[in-house]
């Protein structure tokens, strides 16, 4: 399988109704502390394809930090080390036959000591790659580290990841002054003494990405479209801020002066303070938000389509002091608007780009969202808190996206539980449903709305309950650690769903490739 990447998508087909798979990377049931990109990735492909779903949605791959949130990643562009799988390193002769085989898979996902396996096991791959590389394997190699839209983040990424190293991890705002501020004979220093560290993090990239491609081209063969997700704003600590200093809203010292978050609301009575920096959009539209289009042109090399995250932050955004306590004493302050979406396009043509329009959502949010084309979302565990809820079945809309629920949302049988009494009566009587049936019931009224694209997270499709949530906002622990068993999947589950996206003209269309 050739690393390069691939070329740019063609614009996007005209939508038809289709389904998908919403399923995190680590939450596979790979072997080992962590889901990856290997054998079990590419065995959901297959199962992707027997089931009738043609969507495989994936949360944001970057490297992550603090609390292992997907959304707080060290890089925009970098990919997460800890998805290599060390199975397909073995199968590429690129691990020793003395080595140990991977342990069995874990029940939930183990950050540290997957951070703990993968580094050490990335060390003795990159000290031997040289020797023992099959040479297809590396002239891929090569090719990446020149491949030019690679090279205008990889060195930087490096550079940061080497220095973390070097720091212990301590954020770049906690590095010597000179290396803080990018001072460039610090800079040069700093390559010098970290050489082989930097290229070491660089060759770390060249194995997700290879392992990345080949996912890839394996769902292109099965008729999978890969639907990726954009957060809208990178982390603090992250190789994007220390780089592009100048694009956020930062003192001197790079502190944030404001944070990103959202004013309270389903999730939190105070609000959610995300801890962002906040662009400023003044500077990236002189720019020609040139940052942007590179961001956006990387992404949909990895991906067929992406989720744009926090979609109304482009109308407007929360802005919170640095020093709040909580996001309630934020205040909204106008996104760059269509402007942004314009030099996207004129720079990337089609763009097969989905909006996260959730939240405290306006008319103004609809309209740019309806004028540049984009579908929204609509949430069916929203749908039954209010009578005629916009995200209750019946309200749906071609140009949208539904989903049983998200990420951020409990299971529907965990929102079952705890959900009020009115809510579970409506929601009853709507779908026709116990508390039995009601997880299939919930599919089955995504799959039958007239919304173009279905999207069920497989722990509704699996049945289960609270203790498969994968995130519960304005918690900082406890999050992205469910991984699903194989002993969860029952067989008749593919055929199953193939009736049901049978008779809901679901149908997958003719694979990408």
């Amino acid at each position: 399988m050739n690393v390069a990447a691939p070329a740019p998508p063609a614009p996007a087909p005209e939508r038809q109704r289709a389904a998908g798979l919403l399923l995190h990377v680590s939450s596979l049931p790979s072997r080992g502390p962590i889901g990856d990109l290997g054998p079990a990735a590419h065995a959901l492909i297959d199962w992707l394809a027997a089931s009738g779903l043609s969507r495989w949605q994936i949360l944001p791959l970057g490297p992550t930090g603090f609390g292992n949130s997907p959304y707080g990643a060290h890089s925009s562009f970098a990919g997460n080390p800890l998805l290599v799988s060390g199975e397909t390193l073995s199968s590429e002769s690129l691990r020793s036959r003395d080595d140990s085989a991977p342990s069995k898979p874990e029940s939930a996902v183990d950050f540290v000591a997957a951070s703990a396996e993968k580094e050490q096991l990335h060390r003795w791959v990159g000290a031997t790659f040289a020797a023992q590389a099959p040479r297809e394997l590396s002239l891929q190699w090569k090719a990446f580290r020149d491949d030019p839209e690679v090279r205008a983040w990889l060195e930087d990424w490096a550079l940061y990841a080497a220095l973390k190293w070097k720091y212990s991890g301590r954020s770049w705002l906690d590095w010597d002054v000179e290396l803080r501020d990018r001072k460039p004979r610090a800079l040069e220093s700093a390559r010098r003494e970290l050489a082989a560290e930097i290229e070491f993090r660089a060759f770390e990239q060249f194995l997700f990405f290879h392992q990345w491609w080949s996912l890839r081209a394996a769902a292109e063969k099965r008729g999978i479209r890969l639907i990726g997700d954009l957060p809208i704003y990178p982390a603090l600590d992250s190789a994007d801020v220390w780089v592009h200093r100048d694009l956020f809203d930062l003192a001197r010292d790079g502190r944030p002066r404001a944070v990103a978050g959202v004013p309270p609301d389903y999730f939190s009575a105070t609000g959610q303070l995300w801890g962002n920096p906040l662009y400023r959009w003044d500077r990236l539209a002189a720019r020609g938000f040139d940052w942007w289009v590179e961001r956006v042109r990387w992404q949909l090399r990895l991906f067929h389509e992406l989720r744009l995250d926090h979609f109304r932050g482009f109308v407007g955004y929360w802005r919170v002091p640095a020093k709040a306590p909580t996001a309630a004493r934020g205040r909204w302050q106008p996104g760059p608007g269509e402007a942004l979406f314009t030099a996207l396009r004129r720079a990337l043509g089609a763009l097969p780009l989905l909006a996260e329009d959730l939240g405290e959502i306006d008319e103004p949010v609809h309209a740019l969202r309806r004028k540049i084309g984009l579908p929204g979302m609509r949430v069916l565990l929203f749908g039954f808190a209010a009578e005629d809820s916009l995200h209750a079945p019946h309200r749906h809309t071609p140009d949208s996206v539904v989903y049983t629920g998200t990420h951020d949302n409990d299971t529907c049988r965990g929102w079952l539980a705890t959900a009020p009494e009115d809510a579970r009566h409506r929601a009853f009587t709507y779908l026709g449903a116990n508390e039995e049936s009601f997880p299939w019931a919930m599919v089955r009224a995504a799959m039958t709305s007239a919304a173009a694209l279905a999207i069920v997270p497989l722990q509704d499709l699996l049945g289960l309950g609270p203790e498969a949530r994968m995130n519960t906002p304005a918690h900082e622990t406890g999050n992205w650690a469910w991984r699903v068993r194989t002993d969860q999947v029952p067989a008749s589950l593919p055929s199953r769903l193939r009736d049901l996206i049978a008779a809901t003209a679901r149908r997958p269309p003719q694979p990408v490739a």
